[in-house]
């Protein structure tokens, strides 16, 4: 069974290719430094996307919610009580006005 290459002997086979490529003539050192650039930009961006899933994955175990979830079940809880709100001014608005127009009748 193969082992799954760990970071730093990736690190350093890369490494490794490039010297090799740069003793060999076979690239400029310029290019083995974009080379070598471009490949520690490609890594940085792996590296962010999997502590990235790593932190997402242990906050959804934790229980707790996105920034944005929350934002979302704040903007709907305040809808919700607007609406309830409006609903209880308009059954004081009809209840009162019931009573009025009663006390009208009697008079």
């Amino acid at each position: 069974m193969a082992k799954t290459p760990t970071p730093l002997t990736e690190l350093f086979a890369t490494l490794k290719g490039y010297i090799n490529q740069l003793s060999s003539g076979e690239r400029s050192a310029s290019e083995v430094g974009s080379a070598l650039n471009d490949w520690a930009r490609d890594s940085a961006e792996s590296i962010k996307a999997k502590i990235h899933e790593e932190v997402e994955a242990s906050v959804s175990k934790m229980g707790f919610i996105k920034r944005e979830e929350f934002d979302a079940l704040l903007l709907r809880v305040s809808k919700l009580e607007a609406e309830l709100t409006k609903s209880d001014v308009k059954k004081k608005a009809k209840k009162t006005l019931k009573k009025a127009v009663s006390t009208k009748k009697k008079d």
